[in-house]
């Protein structure tokens, strides 16, 4: 079931956690996690996963909303909103600017049609002719040009909420190191809002800004291929403090937190960081507990013709580049960083047939196994204590486990901050 996300008493949106994938197994343990506790699951879409040209899953807006809504129907007392990451020109930024802007209009027109409420506006992305870096007062017109698209196609009592601000990496990560991450200052916070807000009010969209809940700004956060920087509220303590004396009725919308420890994430929401975004982390916990299962499955099976997991999309990955090459130049390591990489480029070929086909074969392999606690204890020693007891251990229950043990973090961090 459809819903909308909650506010608290000052109007402000309540803590959520935002699970960014187009996996289905990912997909489903958000729905499945959000339900057990009664929350509501925000699901979002990248512009680069899904838009009018298919993205890289192959899926428009509306393919997404049916994609999610089919897992829904399985999940009882599911309830899911779903939203829009980064939509702007980014997919078409070797185009000139309003070319590339056309393109962004569609989509963001599509996502909204389809019924996706929550819309993060950003068009931070310099196209072929713009300079390098963009001003703050372009940004914020092409953005609230992107606003007055989507309300052209909003439906009368489904109006979407808005995010803006766009200091975060570009939509597929960062590349280099992430020790020197450095939280946004309260004064370009202060500078965003002041010029999308002028944007708005030039545009004649007084009635969507209304609308805007979120600002998107660096906490401090960030991870790369093999290093991750954690948050440190000092850092962010004059940005939290702006934010608490404003008028806007905004929280903060902070992306990359992928890969903090569950203090560091329960630091950030009571700090006003209420959206918390992550993506790569759980493809990553999914890719762990797969090629897991089919190391456990090698142990049991070791005459096997079944071809091993991960030879299978060392074999996918290698045939379709496309993903990983511009970011991995140095061949010695790129034959790691492609499988373990804290970026998680693999997880762009999971709905790939092949790799679907050999995941499958793994599920199949393992269909009617007795699957030791023993060999849960070497391989997935992390899950091994939830292992439910007189219940036989199946592929399905080990993946469910590793996944929800994955959000939990997240469930507890905005658990922690509802009512602060």
């Amino acid at each position: 079931m459809e819903a909308l996300l909650s506010r608290d008493a000052k109007n402000r949106l309540n803590p959520v956690y935002s699970v960014c994938s187009s996996h289905h197994l990912v997909i489903k343990a958000a729905l499945e996690v959000a339900a057990s506790s009664g929350d509501i699951a925000l699901i979002e879409a990248t512009c680069n996963q899904v838009n009018q040209f298919g993205g890289y899953t192959g899926m428009q807006a509306s393919d997404f909303h049916s994609f999610v809504r089919d897992i829904a129907s399985d999940i009882p007392a599911a309830r899911f909103v779903l939203g829009g990451d980064h939509l702007g020109p980014n997919p078409w930024r070797n185009l000139p600017a309003d070319e590339a802007m056309n393109h962004a209009e569609v989509m963001v027109t599509s996502y909204v049609a389809a019924g996706f409420h929550k819309i993060h506006l950003d068009a931070s992305m310099p196209c072929a002719d713009d300079p390098e870096v963009l001003s703050d007062d372009v940004i914020a017109a092409r953005a609230a040009r992107l606003c007055a698209a989507a309300e052209t196609a909003a439906k009368p009592g489904q109006l979407p909420i808005y995010v803006i601000g766009t200091e975060v990496p570009k939509p597929g990560g960062v590349v280099g190191d992430v020790h020197e991450v450095h939280a946004t200052s309260a004064a370009a916070a202060a500078a965003a809002l002041t010029s999308h807000k002028l944007a708005w009010k030039l545009a004649g969209l007084e009635s969507a800004w209304a609308r805007v809940v979120g600002l998107v700004v660096q906490p401090g956060v960030e991870f790369s291929d093999d290093s991750v920087s954690l948050y440190a509220p000092e850092n962010a303590k004059p940005l939290s403090q702006w934010l608490r004396e404003s008028t806007e009725g905004i929280v903060f919308e902070a992306h990359s937190t992928d890969y903090q420890p569950d203090a560091a994430l329960a630091a950030l929401v009571q700090d006003d960081f209420r959206i918390l975004k992550v993506g790569p982390g759980l493809t990553f916990a999914l890719r762990e507990v797969l090629y897991s299962i089919d190391a456990i499955a090698r142990v049991l099976f070791p005459e096997s013709n079944r071809k091993e997991l991960p030879r299978a999309l060392e074999q996918i990955m290698l045939e379709k580049t496309a993903h990983w090459i511009s970011y991995y130049r140095d061949p010695a390591s790129a034959a790691i960083k492609r499988h373990f990489s804290y970026s998680d480029r693999i997880r762009y070929y999971w709905n790939e047939p092949d790799a679907i086909e050999a995941v499958a074969a793994l599920r199949s392999e393992l269909a009617d196994a007795e699957i030791p606690e023993t060999l849960v204890s070497q391989f997935l020693p992390d899950i091994y204590k939830k292992l439910p007891r007189n219940e036989r251990v199946s592929f399905d229950i080990l993946v469910t486990l590793k996944l929800h043990q994955s959000m939990s973090a997240y469930v507890n961090a905005c658990k922690s901050g509802k009512g602060a």
